[in-house]
């Protein structure tokens, strides 16, 4: 996975943020905050381990053209949460290594269900 800041390469995304039982209530404040003041779509918050994240989440999805403005937001509000930042190209595993980013510390994913 990169370890480089996000770059825009590809034309839509999904940023995943993960957070634990003591996290919880501000995760789904930030995501909701991203959702009211960002143009992106707000999943729902699991609390539960879902897909290849190892982590509870919320996925947020925006298109390239959000893409500015949605990851330095996020970046700037995460308050030390680890986000995962990818590609939507139809490819899952090289959606979640190849065009994977991360805000925060890099957590290793399940990726076996692309394999």
């Amino acid at each position: 996975m990169s370890d480089l800041y996000p770059r825009n390469l590809h034309p839509a995304y999904h940023a995943h943020v993960y957070f634990d039982a003591s996290t919880l209530m501000f995760a789904r404040e930030l995501c909701d905050r991203a959702g009211e003041q960002l143009n992106v779509q707000v999943g729902r918050v699991h609390e539960r381990l879902i897909g290849p994240h190892p982590c509870w989440s919320c996925q947020l999805s925006f298109a390239a053209a959000d893409f500015d403005n949605v990851v330095p937001w996020l970046d700037t509000h995460r308050n030390g949460l680890n986000v995962l930042v990818h590609g939507l190209t139809g490819d899952n595993l090289k959606d979640h290594t190849e065009y994977a980013y991360w805000l925060g510390e890099a957590v290793p994913l399940n990726l076996e269900m692309f394999r």
